[in-house]
This record gives C-alpha cells, sequence and structure tokens, in this order.
C-alpha cells in the first residue's frame, strides 16, 4: 500500500473510531438517561405534617356491621354447638319435624315424636322418647337421639364441654350423654346421668362436663339409653368451657373482630331485624332471661332457625367486651311484605323505650332489673340507635320515624338517631344525628365511590356508611379486586370524616356451609377460618379512628391512584401513615413529600411498609391457602423525608414514617439532598 493509500485508510478508520465512538456514546447516553426516566417519580404526593394543618378523624370513623346472616352467629360467633336445642324448629304444631336431630336405633326399638309438655311456658315443644327394647334387646350402644350441631361440632383433645339439658321420665333414668365422631362409632367423651323414679317425675335440670379424649371437627352429641320406658328431654345445650371471658363467644372469631380494632358494632342487623314478615322479625323481649326460656324465632329473610342464645344482653356484652360502641337497630314497625299504620305504632315506640331502659336503665327499673337478673347490675353504654334498615322508601317509615325520634329525644335526649333515608345528596326532611348509607356495587365503581362525599353539605346530619362492599361476579367469594376498590372508597371516606363519622363492611362472617351473601369478611366452619382479603383491607384503617388526617395532594398522572396520610401514635411512637391504592395493571413510582416539619426539630425516619397484592387480581383466600391474598410486611428505610416507592399493580400499600426529634447536623449539600432511596416491593 502507497503512501497515500496508507494516509487514506488511517483517515477512513480514525473517521469510523469517531463516529463509532459517538454512536455508543449516544446510545449509552440514551440507555441511561432511559433507565434514569423509567426510575423517576410518575406521581407524587405532597403531605403538609405542619403543626395545626391536619383535622382530627372522628373516633368512632372505623367498626363493624354484625348481622345473623350466614349462620354468623348461631354456628358461628355464639358458641353453642347444638342446633335446634328445644325442639322448637319444626313449628308449634305437633309431631314436628326435629332437624337436625336424628334418631339412634330403628323403629323397632325406639319411637321418638314432639310434643307440647315442656315446662317452659314460651317455649311448649319438647322430645318424647318411648324405648321399646331393653337390656338385653336394644343394640349395645343404646337407642336414642343425637345432634350434629352446626355441620359438625369441634370437639378437640384435652378440652371441656358442659352439656345441659332438662328430664323427665315415669320411671328410673340411665343416660349416656356421650360427644362421638361424626358417625357414632367412635367415644370421644361420656358421662352416665342415673336418676330414680322419683327424682326426675316432674322436669329436671341435668348438668355434666365433659373432657375430650379425642378430636373431631365434625363430631356430634349423643343422648342414648338401654333402659325401657318413656322419658322427655328438652333444652339441650352443649357449650366449650373455653369461650372469651366465659361470655359464649368462640374465641378464635372473637378475635378476628378484636384484629380490626372497631370502634362501634352495630347489631343485629339488617334485614335481619325487618324480616319478611313482621310475625318473623327480631324481637328483642323474647332474647334475653334464661337461655332455657327463650322461644327462638325463625328468620324468615336468611331461611333458619335461631334459638336467640345470641340475644340483646350478649350484644352489648358482645360490643363491651370488644371496647366498641354499641349501635342498635331496633324494628320500627315494618317489615319487607307489611307496615304498621303510624296511627297505630305506639305499641313499637314503647318496645324501643325498652330495650333502651334495658341497656340503660337502673338495676331497679322495670327493664333494668330484668338485666340485673341476668347478672348485669350496672348499666351497658348506649349513645346510638337506628330506627329501622332500609325502609326509607316504606309507606309510613317518614310518619313511623318521627314518633320514634319524638319519643326517644324526650326519654333520652343524648342518643343520637340514625334515619334510613340517605341525605348525601340532598338534605333530609326529618330530622336526625345520623343517616344511613349503604352500597353495594362493582369494584370499578366502588372506586370511582371515592369522591362520593366531596360535594355533601357540611351542615345537618353526619353519613353513617353501615353497609359498602364490592359484589356480583367482580367480587367472587372474596377477592384482592374488590378489597382493592373498597381501600380506595374507604380512603375518600377518611378524607371525608369531617361529614362521614362511621363506616362498616358488610357481611362480617359467612359459615361456608350456608353462604346466603358473597362475599364476607370472615369466612368459617366449625373448626377453621381465614379472612378474605376485605377483612385484610379493614386491618390497614384500624389506627385511623381518632387520628390526624394530614393534607396530602397527589400530582401527576394519578387516575389509577388514591392516596391518603395520617398521623398517628401508639404508646411510645409517633407516626405519619402513608396509604396508597394502586387500581391500574401497571407499577407506578409514588414520590412522598413531607413538608411543614422543622428540620431542626423534627425529621421522618422509615419504619415499616406493608403491601396487599398477588399475581391475579381475582385471587381469594381459602381453608387450603388461607394466606393466599394477605399484607406482607417488611422494612421501610428512606433519606431523610424523600422517600420514593414503587407501588405494584393492582395493590393497597401502607408506608409508617417514623416522626423523631433531629438531632443537630450539617447542612447538605443540593447534589446529596437530591439523592432518592428507591424501595421496590
Amino acid at each position: 500500500m502507497d503512501t497515500e493509500s496508507w494516509k487514506l485508510f488511517r483517515s477512513v478508520c480514525l473517521l469510523s473510531f469517531l463516529l463509532g465512538s459517538c454512536f455508543v456514546y449516544q446510545s449509552l447516553h440514551a440507555g441511561v438517561a432511559a433507565q434514569e426516566e423509567d426510575t423517576q417519580p410518575a406521581v407524587t404526593l405532597q403531605v403538609n405534617a405542619s403543626n395545626g394543618a391536619g383535622r382530627l378523624i372522628p373516633d368512632t370513623l372505623f367498626g363493624i356491621f354484625f348481622e345473623e346472616i350466614n349462620h354468623a352467629g348461631a354456628g358461628g360467633l355464639w358458641a353453642e354447638l347444638v342446633s335446634n336445642r328445644g325442639f322448637e324448629a319444626g313449628g308449634q304444631n305437633t309431631p314436628s319435624n326435629i332437624w337436625p336431630w336424628s334418631i339412634v336405633g330403628d323403629q323397632s326399638s325406639i319411637y321418638v315424636a314432639t310434643d307440647r309438655s315442656s315446662c317452659f311456658e314460651r317455649n311448649k315443644i319438647a322430645l318424647r322418647m318411648d324405648v321399646i327394647c331393653d337390656s338385653n334387646g336394644c343394640p349395645s350402644g343404646g337407642v336414642g337421639v343425637y345432634n350434629p350441631g352446626y355441620w359438625g361440632m369441634n370437639i378437640e383433645e384435652g378440652k371441656k364441654y358442659k352439656v345441659a339439658f332438662y328430664v323427665r321420665s315415669t320411671g328410673d333414668i340411665d343416660l349416656s350423654v356421650s360427644l362421638t365422631s361424626s358417625n357414632g362409632s367412635m367415644t370421644l367423651a361420656s358421662e352416665k346421668i342415673i336418676g330414680s323414679a322419683t327424682d326426675v317425675s316432674k322436669w329436671t335440670k341435668k348438668e355434666v362436663l365433659l373432657e375430650a379424649k379425642g378430636t373431631d371437627h365434625g363430631a356430634r352429641l349423643q343422648l342414648t339409653t338401654t333402659k325401657k320406658g318413656s322419658l322427655w328431654i328438652d333444652q339441650v345445650s352443649a357449650m366449650p368451657v373455653d369461650t372469651y371471658k366465659g361470655h359464649g363467644f368462640r374465641k378464635d372469631l372473637y378475635q378476628m373482630m378484636v384484629d380490626i380494632k372497631p370502634r362501634f358494632i352495630r347489631f343485629p342487623g339488617g334485614c335481619f331485624v325487618e324480616g319478611e314478615w313482621l310475625s318473623n322479625a327480631f324481637r328483642w323481649k323474647e332474647t334475653v332471661g334464661p337461655w332455657e326460656e327463650r322461644p327462638g324465632h325463625f328468620g324468615d329473610v336468611w331461611k333458619y332457625w335461631t334459638d336467640d342464645g345470641l340475644g340483646h344482653f350478649e350484644f352489648f356484652q358482645l360490643a363491651e367486651d370488644i371496647g366498641a360502641a354499641p349501635i342498635w337497630v331496633f324494628n320500627n314497625g315494618i317489615s319487607h311484605n307489611d307496615e304498621v299504620e303510624t296511627a297505630s305504632i305506639m305499641p313499637f315506640v314503647q318496645e324501643a323505650l325498652d330495650g333502651i331502659e334495658f341497656a340503660r336503665g337502673d338495676a331497679n327499673s322495670t327493664w333494668g332489673s330484668v338485666r340485673a337478673a341476668m347478672g348485669r347490675q350496672e348499666p351497658f353504654e348506649l349513645k346510638y340507635v337506628a330506627i329501622g334498615n332500609e325502609d326509607c322508601g316504606k309507606t309510613y317509615y317518614r310518619g313511623n320515624y318521627i314518633v320514634f325520634y319524638d319519643a326517644i329525644k324526650k326519654a333520652y335526649p343524648d342518643i343520637k338517631i340514625i334515619s334510613n333515608c340517605d341525605g348525601s345528596s340532598r338534605p333530609l326532611d326529618h330530622p336526625a344525628d345520623y343517616y344511613d348509607f349503604h352500597i353495594y356495587t362493582s369494584a370499578s365503581s366502588l372506586f370511582s365511590m371515592y369522591h362520593q362525599f366531596d360535594g355533601t353539605s357540611r351542615k345537618g346530619p353526619k353519613a353513617f356508611v353501615s353497609e359498602y362492599a364490592v359484589t356480583g361476579k367482580d367480587a367472587g367469594t372474596g377477592s384482592l379486586l374488590a378489597a382493592l376498590a373498597e381501600a380506595a372508597f374507604l380512603i375518600g371516606l377518611e378524607k371525608n370524616s369531617d361529614i362521614v363519622e362511621m363506616a362498616s363492611y358488610a357481611p362480617l362472617f359467612v359459615n361456608t356451609n350456608d353462604r346466603r351473601w358473597n362475599p364476607d369478611a370472615i369466612v368459617f366452619n366449625s373448626s377453621h377460618l381465614y379472612g378474605t382479603p376485605s377483612f385484610w383491607v379493614q386491618r390497614f384503617f384500624a389506627e385511623s379512628s381518632g387520628s390526624t388526617l394530614l393534607t396530602s395532594t397527589l400530582k401527576g398522572n394519578s387516575s389509577s391512584l388514591v392516596a391518603s396520610a395520617i398521623s398517628w401514635k401508639n404508646s411510645s411512637q409517633d407516626y405519619i401513615r402513608i396509604k396508597a391504592v394502586n387500581f391500574g395493571d401497571s407499577s407506578v413510582n409514588l414520590k412522598v413529600l413531607v413538608t411543614g416539619l422543622d428540620p431542626n426539630v423534627m425529621k421522618v425516619s422509615g419504619s415499616k411498609r406493608t403491601v396487599l397484592t398477588s399475581t391475579n387480581v381475582m385471587d381469594e383466600n381459602s381453608f387450603t391457602q388461607p394466606e393466599k391474598v394477605v399484607p406482607q410486611e417488611s422494612l421501610l428505610e428512606i433519606a431523610e423525608e424523600d422517600l420514593t416507592v414503587v407501588l405494584p399493580p393492582h395493590s393497597f400499600s401502607s408506608f409508617d414514617l417514623l416522626k423523631e426529634s433531629a438531632k443537630i447536623r450539617k447542612p447538605v449539600s443540593d447534589s446529596s439532598s437530591s439523592y432518592q432511596k428507591t424501595s421496590t416491593v
């Protein structure tokens, strides 16, 4: 190659190298720029944490609503193991159906029927057993009856169970009281009750304490004998000794309620209060006094019998035990199908006044003395009552309501009264302290209802959102998608808590053997339970009631985001909690800027982050995977007040920032103060 050619070749190579380097540099720079752009926050949440800038959230904001639906009480929270313990479920005509009681033996050895021979005036049905065989001819295990409880009794080895029942006979008795396996083949615990004819010629109460020698989640209670003759039994109860404070509440279900930290409990319904017909409505006077004397009733809305062991007294006891304000909902003379005219409503008004006196009256008052006889001398706290449930559109509601309102305010001027009519979009045409707001809808609709109360007038009564949930195909039997929409809605209620003072999810419980409504917060059977994602969402708001709502503003593309900030304290620490729902299908970078704190006095540091999400928005929990969709906690680290986090798609996240006294620090340069700590979930 000659000199000129060499020079030309060298020049081309040099030019190519420079051009290539430039291209590589541009490519690398573009890649770095793109990467930096990807990690830049798309949305900023500005939080004003300065003193005096926040607004107190009502102490009562988040609570629970208990309704006797889905066997929530009978066969659920109320720990009674025997179903149809008084044989009344088949009706007052005899002979009647004794389901779920069944016969041990056959027609050649025993005859069983109901009659009206009970010693209890309000529940006259009793069970008569004519034992045809004797010790030589009866099966080895005897003959009699058994009760499987509510889809099986949960009997656990080493635990004790108190069995009580009433018996009478024309002769001597020799009864075996046993807890057995589901098919009766294995005895878990057993005791003999022997009595002479003179001992049991009249109705006599018998009690035994059984200690289980084995475990069976589907066990049953048996009453059997090999002694020929006729005997009657009635009011058969089997209760675990180990209930909460001995008050009769199933401990694991009770604990689930406690974990929500409810500030109020609304009870006992719901449609359960109304009934399809007034003849089957919940009437509180039939649910007080000794359990043996309670007649029970058929809840015709949800189609099952309740012995009303969980009655008026027990609901107030429950509220006190969990530290929640009781909100009593009573019938106002209206059911789903019949109504009492306003001119004739006074007996129902008096029944409501009597119910308040039962709770609040002196032990010497007419109905306070009934409470005292049940072992409670001092009154219960009762500050809220609701006149009916979802009855606003009924013909006589407004007329009836006014009569109730005037009578209650005259007798108890401090009691806050809740109307069934919605006042969120237009003023009520009658006096009230609160109005009830119910919403069941799709996930997208409830997410958009984050703004529901933004334009509500701040004058007049406060809002009580006593029933809310995502329902329909979005909900399944408790989906993540439903929970996320509910979380956004609750953040909206939190931000509007100057007008919304109370809110509760519905329904709370479902026995998986009798689903009358989908979805529900807590799912259980005789022995196991789990929380749906909607239950876990409520846990995120446990510290909100009584905290301080901080002014916060989202800036950026936030159409799929909802966020809020509160300031709350535990016994020794002061926190800022950020809650954010990402309802979209893409991750979002969220930068949180906390302003208003004097850097020389106070700073924030990371504490904890909690995220609820899953691989599919329709994921649910189950008995086989009870923690498939549950919050995941981890430590949160930040640089000074600057926090940037990645919100996963379809997620609900909370971030606790610890407020603490600032140490004397040297000023930081602009470059160091612009550093962002990115935390990826």
